[in-house]
């Protein structure tokens, strides 16, 4: 099924292809041609013209909503002219595109949808997964991102409105990436949803039940696996916003049997690593120096954890050394071998009940742990608002001459704490990440950006990275890989005395191909790519990485 091309559209069908419309840009002989005299404005313009004319209309928008909802009316009408603006303003727009104006989208989608974009696949269908992915616009695929809509952001189950996750990350695979337009695709799992203000909502779009769970759903997910790996063998497949008690499982069932990798368990990592990594190297001290507390336990912070072990171990620490270096909190305190209620993933971080029993008192929370373990870094993935109390933060700081600090609970309204009150605890020594976008810093008279631990790091550099390299699968070496290659960009991004923790976003598409090598290389050295050298390996990257131009 190849994609169509201009030859086969022509008039206003052509006008109507968001892949194929140039809008303005086309040029009279192409109008002559093609069918489109009197269907367009006389003036004719360059792809730099239409771009200036696109940011002037979109920053008359004063709502993010409003100015997210125009963008993707623009994705919908021409893909060129949209991803030439998003690539031009990126730092600005991500926010508007992606979080954390995508979860005011996602909760609003029956109200404001527009356009279908992508596949909707409900239970109902399971048996057709595989004809329905037929019905894909265009042909191959490179790059497939699915949701079932439960665990949007830290808004929770928003059923089919889910479905505007994966259209915004497929939008950063492209403009951060490279990957092209034509060749990703975004699905949803409609498998109704327990959120009883859409059940009622006489405007929701979406499979009017509640979900399925169980055998039903692992059959489910099974038929929908299968379906991929018949019709798209060789898709990079991205599990996205599954609750925890789906998502680790899916991935531990899927990654060594095909392509695929999920990005809160394991892009979020390979993020928070990447600052950690940048972090360590600002305040001169060893990876496997941290002591590092982790407000949350579920599949997101325990796949930060995972990964940074995994660097521990890679740095010459032995399993149960690494895992020795980290102290969880949840809801219900500090994770201990004697609870019955962890599960194996957590279990390997519980500490010993005799270790605690010496602090005095029950289940000790998050202050506690603090002052008894004087921790050097403090991860947040809890959702918990406000968590990080001045309390706790001046309690770090004062055991700690450069106390990591990563508040990654996202949308903004979830930081476990403002960058700008850490600074000021900690008389501005923190090195601070975190996972919304947050103003500059005053630190010592100067401007110092906050950076985001946002996946869009990583992600893109993956999709990247395993279709320039002809990866077969995404192994913790290849993410590992990449945080690392955070951190280089980071340091190499840095001026003297203001090294933001991760690279600036508005160089990201630069960056973005030396995280792709560094992953291209690790898939190679894992064998789960074909041979080649590091100068082949660019070269396929810099290949790979599309750029929105017009073609004739």
């Amino acid at each position: 099924m190849a994609p169509h091309s201009p030859a086969q559209v022509r008039g206003a069908a052509l006008l109507a292809d968001p892949l194929l419309n140039k809008g303005t840009a086309f040029s009279s002989e192409e109008r002559a041609e093609l069918g489109l005299e009197g269907l367009l404005p006389p003036a004719i313009q360059t792809l730099g013209e239409q771009t200036r004319r696109a940011y002037e209309a979109f920053l008359g928008y004063d709502k993010p909503l409003n100015r997210h909802i125009y963008l993707r009316q623009l994705q919908d009408t021409n893909e060129v002219l949209f991803y030439g603006l998003l690539t031009r303003h990126l730092e600005e727009m991500l926010p508007v595109v992606y979080t954390p104006t995508v979860g005011e989208a996602c909760r609003r989608f029956s109200e404001i949808y527009r356009r279908p974009r992508g596949l909707f696949l409900t239970y109902e269908d399971r048996h057709r997964y595989r004809e329905i992915l037929r019905n894909r616009p265009g042909g191959e695929v490179d790059v497939i991102v699915v949701t079932d809509g439960q665990r949007i952001l830290g808004l929770g189950d928003q059923g089919v409105g889910g479905m505007g996750i994966p259209i915004g990350k497929l939008s950063l695979y492209t403009a951060i990436g490279g990957v092209h337009p034509a060749r990703t695709l975004p699905i949803l799992l409609d498998v109704g949803t327990d959120n009883e203000e859409l059940l009622a909502n006489e405007h929701y779009l979406g499979r009017r039940r509640h979900r399925v769970s169980g055998e039903a759903y692992d059959e489910m997910i099974e038929a929908f696996v299968s379906a991929v790996e018949a019709e798209l063998p060789g898709t990079l497949l991205q599990w996205e916003d599954f609750a925890t008690a789906h998502a680790r499982p899916i991935l531990s069932r899927y990654q060594d049997r095909l392509l695929t990798f999920n990005d809160d368990i394991q892009g979020t990592a390979a993020v928070a690593l990447g600052a950690l990594t940048t972090a360590t190297k600002v305040a001169g001290t060893a990876l496997t120096d941290h002591r590092i507390v982790v407000l949350g336990a579920g599949s997101a912070a325990i796949g930060v954890a995972d990964m940074i072990r995994t660097a521990l171990v890679e740095e010459g620490l032995s399993e149960k050394e690494a895992a020795d270096r980290f102290w969880f909190v949840d809801i219900d305190g500090l994770l201990v071998d004697s609870r019955t209620d962890l599960t194996p993933e957590q279990r390997v971080y519980a500490r010993d009940e005799a270790e605690v029993r010496q602090w005095g008192g029950d289940a000790p929370g998050l202050a506690r742990v603090v002052g008894e373990v004087q921790p050097t870094v403090l991860i947040g993935l809890s959702t918990a608002h406000g968590a990080f109390t001045e309390e706790i933060v001046r309690t770090m700081a004062a055991s700690c001459d450069r106390p990591v600090i990563l508040p990654l609970s996202n949308p903004t309204s979830n930081a476990e704490a403002d960058p700008a009150d850490l600074a000021r605890w900690t008389d501005g020594r923190a090195l601070i990440a975190a996972g919304s976008p947050f103003p500059p810093l005053t630190v010592d008279g100067r401007e110092v950006p906050v950076a985001q631990a946002n996946n869009v790091y990583v992600f893109p550099a993956v999709g990247l990275a395993v279709t320039a390299c002809r990866a077969s699968r995404v192994t913790d070496r290849m993410m590992v890989a990449a945080a690392r290659a955070v951190g280089d960009c980071a340091v190499r991004a840095g001026t003297d005395g203001a090294t933001p923790l991760l690279p600036p976003l508005a160089s990201m598409r630069d960056a973005a191909r030396e995280i792709a090598l560094a992953v291209a290389l690790a898939a190679v050295e894992d064998g789960v790519a074909p041979e080649a050298t590091e100068a082949e390996l660019r070269e396929a990257v810099t290949n790979a990485q599309w750029t929105p131009r017009y073609t004739s």
